[in-house]
């Protein structure tokens, strides 16, 4: 099947992606007001859909929006969505919109909730002229939201703090941006969370103020399974500069080594023995079904 002609699904109705529409009037267009979940799937298997579905739930009621349809129809509309496009791996996309209201102003009051669900190809927020090249990285001087503006737990359509900082580490040459928090520690990255190596110890920055990761989850898993002890620690830029090793871990890339942070190599400048095996596991966990939803592929 053509990718132009892959399904998708728009409140209430599946379509062809070619086709799919949303009212101007729609928050989501408006204001960018909604929350949305991405999931990713490899060989034929939907990696830890239950996660994902109880985040986008959880976030959606911080927004007091109501999700217009039960966890079980959702699963039901993602499996069906996913399997119509048919390819064992893909990058999978729930929105769910603040919606239309008898005015298009600001106020919520009256909003119809909207709910969109598609998938693409498997994708990776890493630029695909960089895929498989040294992954280099800045701390931008865009900072964090902090949660006393917006909680980071809340996984919504505004994503504007995370553009502004992806531009301008494009704009520098870089291939991804960093944050810091509004008191100059690490946070994340504009897709990823960040983990650093020392001396065996993977190191990352405290779950309070950060988007409350499935990957980033999954890397604590391994690193139990495998006896590499994780520990939730305030970095600063000076613990990426001397890190022995540093990736990034999330849905779109799965673990991501990066070689260098503002200029400054770390290590040597390719992927350790330590993100090697997460990255090894990680994969392998989403290939073997663990924690997977099977669905039927496409055959080609």
């Amino acid at each position: 099947m053509p990718e132009k002609e892959w399904l998708a699904y728009v409140n209430g109705e599946y379509v062809p992606q070619s086709e799919a529409k949303v009212s101007i009037f729609d928050h989501i267009v408006l204001y960018g007001d909604g929350v949305f979940d991405t999931l990713c799937s490899k060989n034929g298997y939907i990696f830890k859909v239950e996660e994902h579905l109880d985040r986008l739930y959880r976030s959606a009621h911080a927004f007091l929006i109501e999700v217009p349809v039960t966890k079980e129809e959702l699963r039901k509309i993602i499996l069906k969505v996913v399997e119509t496009n048919g390819a064992p791996e893909q990058y999978i996309k729930v929105l769910v919109t603040r919606g239309v209201g008898p005015r298009p102003l600001l106020s919520p009051a009256g909003c119809v909730p909207g709910l969109i669900v598609f998938s693409r190809p498997a994708l990776s927020s890493v630029d695909p002229e960089r895929e498989g090249k040294e992954i280099r990285a800045m701390i931008v001087s865009v900072r964090r939201t902090p949660p006393e503006c917006l909680d980071p737990k809340v996984k919504c359509l505004n994503y504007a703090n995370q553009v502004m900082a992806k531009i301008e580490a494009m704009n520098a040459g870089m291939d991804e941006a960093i944050f810091l928090d509004l008191a100059g520690y690490v946070n994340e990255a504009t897709a990823y969370s960040i983990f650093i190596v020392r001396k065996g110890v993977l190191y990352t920055p405290p779950a309070d103020a950060i988007l409350q990761s499935v990957t980033r989850e999954t890397v604590f898993e391994i690193g139990e399974k495998e006896g590499i002890k994780v520990v939730e620690y305030r970095l600063t830029p000076y613990d990426l500069y001397t890190a022995e090793e540093l990736f990034f871990a999330g849905t779109a890339g799965g673990i991501v080594p990066i070689s260098s942070v503002d200029g400054r190599r770390i290590g040597d400048g390719k992927p350790g023995m330590i993100t090697k095996k997460i990255a090894r596991m990680y994969w392998d966990i989403l290939a073997s079904g663990v924690h997977g939803t099977k669905y039927r592929v496409r055959k080609s």
